[in-house]
This record gives C-alpha cells, sequence and structure tokens, in this order.
C-alpha cells in the first residue's frame, strides 16, 4: 500500500554531523563516552525494553537488536542513496541481497539518547534512539513508545529514501502472532499482537497481550508508503523502487512490517522520525482492577497517543538534552566525569522498570500508581527491597516517585489483608499481577522490609514535606518501628536483601538499617522514643562493639564472636543522606580506612564469603565515604562498566575479585535492573530535585531561542564540541 500525506516537518536532528565525516576513516568504531556493556535503544518499561549489545556496534549494519532478557528482536534500518541501498542496522548478511553495509564510525550514549553515526556511500546518517526520561510529565513519561530519528546530512542534491521494519519477534509469541495496519490522519501504524493472547500472559518475561507497534507519518518533505510480507521481498521491493506498493503478504513468521520515507533530492540536512512501541489497554491487574497507562486519561485510543507522541518529539528532544547536559554536569561536580559516565548509562534503565498506570475504567489521574518489576530474578512486583535500592534516582529527579511506587503496597496493608508483625517483602509474585499476599506467604525478610519501608518513608517526607501521606499512614508506619524496637538487636535467623547470600542471624548490616529506620520514624513521628531507641542501637554496635572487631577497624558480618568477618554496611547511606546522625562520624571513617584494604580487581565483594559485588550498595557505601575512598569505589565500578567482557544492559551485580576462584569482571545474572537507580547516591547527596531542567517549560525555551541562538545548537552544542 502507499500514500501521499502531508503534515508538520520534524526538524533536523545536528547539522553538524557532516563535519565529523571528513576527517579521516578511522578503522573501528569511536565509543563515547566510552563503551559500555550494551546501548539501550528503546527502553520504557518492563515489555518495551530493547537494547544493541557493544559487540555487536561495529557490525551493526547486521546486528538485531535483543529484548532486555537477551531474545532476538528483529528491527532494520536501511537508506537508499541514488538507487544504491545502504543497510544501517540490523540486515543480516544473509538477507542482504543488493543492500550494502553503511560504514559505522561512531556510537555515543547520554542519559536519554544512544546514537550511531554511519556513511552511506557518499552521505553521512545519523541514528537517534531517544527514550524520553520526564518523571515530573506523567504523560510523557507513561507513553509506551521510543523515539528511532534517522537523520541525513548535506547531501548536495542526492535522492534518499530511509526504511524501516519490525518483526513479530517484538509479541514474545512469533508462531501466533497477526498484524494489522491503521492510517489516520496521515498516521501509518502497524500493531503485531499474539492471537488469542490471554490477559496479563508473559512468556520469558516478554507480554503477551499487548501490540507491538511500528508508526510514523509523513513530513511536508516526504512521502510515506507502508508494506508487510516476507523481508526478502519487502526490502528487495523497496531496494529497487526506493518505495513500498502493492498488497500485504499472508502472514506468518519470519515476516515484518515496514514502512518507508521517501524525501527526494536532498539539498540539506533532514530528519525523519519511526516510533516503536508495545502497548497494553489493561497494563496492571492492581488486586484485582485493570490499570492502564497514564497517557490514556488524554489519548485513550493507539493513534491519538501516537499522534500525540510525534507532535511532542519537539518539546521531549529539548527537554532531554538539557537533561543530558545538566546530568553530565552535575554527575561530574559531584564525583568526577567516571561517575558521569555511570549515571549516564544509569539513567533510562533505573525507569525502564516502571509502569505510570491509572484506573482502566474511571481514567482517573488522582488514581495514578507506580507499579516495577523485579527483572532478571522472580518477576516480583512493587518489591520493596527493589525500591529502596532505586530511590537515589527517584529523591534526584522527583521524590514523588517513591510515594507513587509505595502506595500500592501502603493501600493494601491498610486494607488489613497482610497479618505478619512485620512489613511485607512485595506486592505480587509476578508482575503484573498486584494482588498481594493474602496467603500470607511472600518471601520473608522481616528486620529488611521493615527499615527499608520507614526510611523510605521518611526519605519521602524530608524531600517533598508532604506530611499528609505520611500522616494517612502513621499508624502502620508505627507498627513496623515497633517490631524494629523489639527484634533488631537479637536477630533471628533471616534474609537480607541480598538473598542470594542466604540468611543469617544477627547480621550487623540488618542491625545498622533498623537503628537508622527507628530514628527515621521518630524523625517522621516527632516521636522521640523511636528516635532514642534508634541512637541506643547504633551505640552497642558501634561504641559498645557488639557489631565491630574488637579494634573497631570495621563492622563485622555477624556478631558476636566473628572478628574476621565483614560486610560492606551500605545500610549507613540513608544515615547519611538524611542527616540522621544515628551513627557517629567515626563510623563512617572506619568503613573508608577498611574498605580500601578488601578490594579486588574490581572493587569490594558483598561480604568476606563472595566474589560478587552489588553496584547499587557500593554506590551507596561510597557516599558515606571520604572523598579518596568514594573515587576508589567510582574507579572500580566504571572500570567494570566499559571492560568490555560482558554484552548485558548494565548489570547490577558482578564478580569483584578473584579471591574464590571467579573471573572478575563478569556479571553474575542480573541484568537491566532498576536498581541501577541506586548509583545516584552520590548525586542524591546535593539534595532533592537536584535536576532543574526536569521543571523546564516552554517559554523558557522559546526565550533562548527568540535570542537568537539555532535549536539544533542548543540541543546539540555538546556534540558539535566533541565532533
Amino acid at each position: 500500500m502507499r500514500f501521499n500525506l502531508t503534515s508538520l516537518g520534524l526538524g533536523s536532528l545536528c547539522a553538524s554531523v557532516i563535519s565529523f565525516f571528513s576527517g579521516q576513516e578511522p578503522s573501528s568504531v569511536v565509543h563515547h563516552p566510552v563503551l559500555p556493556p550494551s546501548y539501550p535503544l528503546a527502553v520504557r518499561n518492563p515489555y518495551l525494553s530493547a537494547w544493541m549489545p557493544s559487540d555487536r556496534v561495529q557490525q551493526l549494519p547486521y546486528a538485531e537488536p535483543q529484548f532486555w532478557a537477551g531474545q532476538e528482536l528483529g528491527w532494520s534500518v536501511i537508506v537508499r542513496v541514488n538507487g544504491q541501498a545502504y543497510s544501517l542496522m540490523g540486515v543480516p548478511d544473509a538477507d542482504a541481497s543488493n543492500i550494502r553495509p553503511a560504514t559505522v564510525r561512531r556510537a555515543e550514549f547520554t542519559a536519554t539518547h544512544s546514537i550511531f553515526y554511519l556513511t552511506a556511500g557518499p552521505v553521512p546518517v545519523t541514528l537517534d534512539f531517544l527514550s524520553p526520561v520526564s518523571p515530573s510529565n506523567y504523560v510523557r513519561q507513561s507513553l509506551p513508545f521510543s523515539y528511532l530519528t534517522v537523520h541525513v546530512s548535506e547531501s548536495h542534491g542526492h535522492d534518499i529514501q530511509i526504511y524501516s521494519d519490525i518483526d513479530a519477534r517484538w509479541t514474545g509469541r512469533e508462531s501466533r502472532s497477526q498484524r494489522d495496519f491503521e492510517e489516520q490522519d496521515g498516521l501509518a501504524i502497524y500493531s503485531l499482537t499474539v492471537k488469542d493472547a490471554p490477559l496479563y500472559a508473559e512468556a520469558d518475561d516478554m507480554a503477551l497481550w499487548g501490540s507491538a507497534i511500528l508508526a510514523s507519518r509523513p513530513s511536508n518533505f516526504t512521502q510515506l508508503s507502508a508494506l508487510s510480507g516476507s523481508p526478502k521481498d519487502v526490502r528487495g521491493l523497496f531496494v529497487e523502487d526506493g518505495e513500498l506498493s502493492g498488497e500485504d503478504d499472508t502472514w506468518g513468521e519470519g515476516t515484518v512490517v515496514a514502512l518507508v520515507h521517501n524525501l527526494g533530492k536532498v539539498t540539506g540536512g533532514l530528519s525523519v522520525n519511526f516510533v516503536v512501541g508495545y502497548e497494553r489497554e489493561a497494563a496492571i491487574n492492581y488486586l484485582g482492577e485493570a490499570y492502564t497507562g497514564f497517557y490514556r486519561a488524554e489519548h485513550p485510543t493507539t493513534s491519538t497517543a501516537l499522534s500525540f507522541f510525534l507532535d511532542d518529539y519537539s518539546s521531549a528532544l529539548l527537554e532531554s538534552s538539557k537533561l543530558d547536559q545538566e546530568l553530565v554536569a552535575l554527575s561530574t561536580a559531584a564525583a568526577g566525569p567516571k561517575y558521569a559516565d555511570i549515571l549516564a548509562l544509569s539513567t533510562r534503565q533505573a525507569y525502564g522498570g516502571i509502569d505510570l498506570a491509572i484506573p482502566n475504567e474511571s481514567l482517573d489521574t488522582g488514581e495514578v500508581l507506580a507499579f516495577i518489576k523485579e527483572l532478571s530474578s522472580d518477576g516480583n512486583i512493587n518489591t520493596i527491597d527493589v525500591i529502596m535500592p532505586a530511590f537515589p534516582i527517584y529523591y534526584v529527579m522527583d521524590p514523588d516517585y517513591i510515594r507513587l511506587l509505595l502506595e500500592p503496597v501502603m493501600k493494601y496493608l491498610a486494607a488489613g489483608r497482610w497479618h505478619l508483625p512485620y512489613t511485607i517483602h512485595d506486592l505480587g509474585s509476578h508482575y503484573p499481577h498486584a494482588i498481594g499476599h493474602d496467603d500470607q506467604e511472600a518471601e520473608p525478610m522481616p528486620i529488611e522490609e521493615c527499615g527499608n519501608l520507614l526510611i523510605l518513608a521518611a526519605a519521602y517526607l524530608r524531600a517533598t514535606g508532604d506530611t499528609d501521606w505520611t500522616l494517612q499512614y502513621m499508624e502502620i508506619f508505627q507498627k513496623y518501628a515497633d517490631y524494629l524496637v523489639d527484634n533488631s538487636v537479637n536477630i533471628a535467623n533471616q534474609l537480607s536483601s541480598n538473598d542470594a547470600a542466604g540468611p543469617l542471624a544477627n547480621e550487623t548490616n540488618l542491625a545498622i538499617k533498623a537503628a537508622v529506620g527507628l530514628k527515621a520514624f521518630g524523625e517522621m513521628s516527632r516521636d522521640g522514643f523511636y528516635s532514642r531507641v534508634g541512637e541506643e542501637h547504633a551505640n552497642i554496635f558501634f561504641k559498645q562493639g557488639l557489631g565491630t572487631d574488637k579494634d573497631q577497624t570495621h563492622f563485622v558480618l555477624e556478631y558476636p564472636d566473628w572478628p574476621d568477618t565483614w560486610k560492606t554496611p551500605y545500610n549507613l547511606f540513608p544515615d547519611v543522606l538524611l542527616g540522621l546522625k544515628t551513627f557517629p562520624d567515626a563510623a563512617y571513617q572506619m568503613g573508608s580506612d577498611f574498605f580500601t584494604s578488601v578490594r579486588g580487581e574490581y572493587g569490594v565483594p558483598l561480604d568476606n564469603r563472595q566474589d560478587w559485588a552489588k553496584s547499587d550498595w557500593n554506590m551507596w557505601l561510597a557516599g558515606t565515604f571520604d572523598t579518596s575512598a568514594r573515587d576508589e569505589f567510582v574507579i572500580d565500578l566504571w572500570s567494570f562498566m566499559t571492560n568490555g567482557k560482558h554484552n548485558w544492559p548494565f548489570s547490577d551485580r558482578y564478580v569483584a575479585t578473584s579471591a574464590h576462584g571467579n573471573e572478575p569482571g563478569v556479571p553474575v545474572l542480573c541484568r537491566a535492573r532498576p536498581t541501577v537507580g541506586g548509583h545516584f547516591a552520590l548525586l542524591a547527596l546535593q539534595g532533592p530535585r537536584s535536576i532543574q531542567s526536569l521543571s523546564c517549560r516552554r517559554g523558557a525555551v522559546l526565550e533562548l531561542l527568540g535570542q537568537g541562538l539555532d535549536k539544533q545548537q542548543y540541543l546539540f552544542g555538546n556534540h558539535v564540541e566533541e565532533l
């Protein structure tokens, strides 16, 4: 099928890109700012999470991206220049008849963009994958779509067409997939679904009950055409004609849906936008009620949501560029350029595990809730000890997310459906079923989750001043504070957040968390009793030495009588962040001195029994150190992130040392987890809502443009300087 339509132009991506290509041809791809394990392409929620492993970038024209869990996804991009087609991404060599590979020059990432620079014959081309991070803009943040912008630089009159396709592997069940095509007011939408998929069904962490989306619309300088069928036939037609026409082929395994922009003869830089997404009308099962994406309150249909998403591109791009630049500046000031690299790669991943949702029936935005998936483990929903390590990024970006993530749990607890004396571990065994545990069978972590809940609530209150919310649940919070009063010195054998390490009795780090949690509740409730108990417990474990070795050089793993053991006491970090002063400064200095002595090849393991480290906890602990020890922890994490030994989405668990015979610098099990939000711990020390650019309003942008600042210079000033 073919149709010629017009719409508003989307603008060029970066007019200066051509200057990059004027130099000598490099022998390999330049990675900027560093080589990451994997590049995030479309990372928006647990079911829209597409990545390009960095070891595939050198061969990007042939390389297919992956779902976060490792499944291959079909997504190709081809440009046709003066009748010759060049693959930019995702066309396997066997399928590339009459399609030449473009030359990959450079790959870079920011907090919100992954950008690849290529040359296709005589023309420089850029692929810009933008996944907006806009937590305070609930509509923008909740839209389950991501942008691919293909930018052609100065081409001196070359005839150019741009093609993209996806296949049914995006649905999670290619063999049972079906496709649909819709054209609405110039907007072309392909939807791929699984036939008769049960509601809320998953396969290997991929959703089956929604729709994979490929969409675009023409601008005032392009014509748009569409077709589906075998990749050989559809791509072959594009190679031959530069457009797609005719009837869709019979749908089956291995087929693709494709869209083509015909730019005609291009004499200046031009861009076109494609949209990929995964939409679920019923997104979350919250206590038996369907919740849907927040955006549907304003854009209830797929076509209206996509139309808005494309209209919003310029605003989203402006915001993303300001966020990228400000985050680099603030994180570099906080802990150096290597820390800035860590945070840039962590940002999309931290928000990519979250759905922002409202009731599907009422679409009442006053009932907005946030749901987070425990990726790479058992898939629990709103796990308290996943929210806990991730919370520094929310503290920095928008502390309301602490409340949004806790509120579904608090509503459940307030309903009286959880009967055990300590707080619940999660809100459901598997995403997207937030149905609680009326059987009382949630994973037991009594001290861990009670301490987490109290600290998170206190952090939210400190950051927002919202006493109404904390007062609403004060009775529940007090119940769990009382549990800590009675149970956090002689601690029964139990798990901590690091359940892979097994249970322990009298774990010192849990006792630290309980003391800090009690002090946090005392501050939140203004009840001095709990503050005094927290301080008394801290005194027992540090000044009286119950939780340290006899020379007070470090906290031990468990007490008493285990002087040669140790564990990273990351639970001290909230004490520093919130200024609670539960523990004295000497406790933090003790850690600064000790942990530099037990560093492995890639940092400090979780405890003396393990070879593996947790990156989120290590950044928490670094936030309690002096500058020298802090910087060592940053360097260690950066070294793991950039060592080229793995190609997963940023793993937060990895082998730090070979002390127990394992290979250092490789990941362990975990990938794409939102807990990398914990990497923001050092930046969180600058205070809540540190990122001011997220409050940028259109008027400020217009004012800058009115002063004569070119829009592309405003957006890409940093890139221009580097190129």
